[in-house]
């Protein structure tokens, strides 16, 4: 029995210790991110290897928040994520609803090819989309850049699953009062899944409000750009002002975290639901 207890304690130290290890490694980034966004141009390269600055200085975020727009381009990267995302839960989730509750002709079909689309990166279609906005007109505008990233297999793919764990039974029972399809989608549908629907949101909002590629592609003028796109303009020829990115980093992300910790109860139980039946 000793000996057990010593081997289950053992166990606990060493997962703890794995623990504590990969939050350090997960951790020591953002630590770095801010001990840079704080140093003068001296210490960086005086002392590149240390966290703790020698000399503490604003001059990053004074950076980010005067030689830029700041205000119009934190708006631009509220719209361009917020607005997007709205609107990719919406569409993905009355696709999703369409594949997992209707039947139809072609259904599975239509599955594989969204599916299948996983495996084209953005970057295939990137020419194409630019080209198509061009002929419309919609370079440089909102329009141009939230329609285009307004759906996601993924999140057809994740919402498909997790209606499929609803039963049906409460379709039918709603049938039989009078409710349509678009009533059952919006009265049954929609709040039995409010944890996929976070998780979904969570996850592409954060990933649309990282997003450098497409914003800096479709946007040609720095009043339409969002905040990544907008921090290569600290990157010249001519050198890096590494502070000045760093506390642009550290701002943008500010809100990343705000919004995953106000939908991390939710994140965590739409991702352990999705998929069982």
């Amino acid at each position: 029995m000793t000996t057990i207890k010593v081997l289950r304690r053992t166990g606990r130290i060493a997962s703890w210790l794995v623990l504590c290890v990969a939050a350090a490694a997960t951790i020591l980034p953002f630590v770095w991110m801010l001990s840079v966004a704080v140093r003068t141009p001296a210490d960086l390269y005086g002392h590149p290897a240390g966290l703790w600055p020698g000399e503490f200085t604003a001059a990053g975020f004074k950076a980010i928040l005067t030689d830029l727009p700041f205000a119009r381009l934190a708006f631009n990267t509220f719209l361009f994520a917020g607005g997007t995302t709205v609107l990719l839960v919406l569409f993905d989730s009355l696709t999703a609803y369409a594949l997992a509750r209707l039947r139809f002709r072609g259904r599975q079909a239509v599955f594989v090819i969204i599916l299948a689309t996983l495996m084209v990166p953005f970057q295939v279609t990137l020419i194409p989309v630019f080209l198509t906005l061009f002929h419309l007109g919609w370079l440089n505008t909102f329009q141009g850049l939230i329609i285009p990233r307004a759906t996601s297999a993924l999140g057809i793919f994740m919402l498909r699953q997790f209606f499929l764990t609803i039963p049906r039974e409460l379709d039918e029972a709603a049938r039989i009062d009078g409710a349509n399809s678009f009533h059952i989608y919006r009265r049954i549908i929609l709040p039995l899944a409010k944890p996929a629907l976070a998780s979904l949101f969570v996850i592409q909002f954060m990933a649309l409000w990282n997003d450098f590629l497409w914003p800096l592609v479709v946007s040609s003028t720095i009043e339409m750009r969002t905040l990544p796109s907008a921090l290569t303009l600290f990157q010249s020829q001519s050198g890096v002002d590494h502070a000045a990115l760093m506390a642009g980093a550290a701002i943008s992300l500010a809100p990343l975290a705000v919004a995953f910790l106000l939908a991390q109860r939710f994140f965590v139980q739409g991702v352990a639901t999705t998929g069982l039946k």
